[in-house]
């Protein structure tokens, strides 16, 4: 699952960088932070909708969803997944 976030993580950087007509990835980029941490709030929300009630293939789909948009907005933020591993260390006292 690594290498695959981190090949989301290139993707996102790449739309941020070089914005593309169509892109939903890009459109994100162009509403903002806000816009950015309420999608981010809407999908959590969907995240536990699904736990609660839903079965796995939507709770595996939501939890995608917020994987995403948790990386669109820590781009926007200049927070990297580096940055989020190093952190997890830190707290694991590695």
């Amino acid at each position: 699952m690594a290498d695959m976030l981190n090949e989301l993580e290139t993707i996102i950087r790449d739309r941020q960088a070089n914005p593309t007509a169509g892109s939903y990835t890009s459109s994100l980029f162009s509403a903002g932070v806000n816009r950015m941490a309420q999608k981010v709030g809407e999908v959590a929300t969907e995240v536990i909708v699904a736990a609660l009630g839903q079965g796995r293939p939507e709770q595996v789909g939501e939890l995608a969803d917020l994987f995403y948009h948790t990386l669109v907005l820590m781009a926007q933020l200049g927070i990297s997944l580096d940055d989020v591993r190093a952190e997890l260390a830190r707290r694991h006292g590695r």
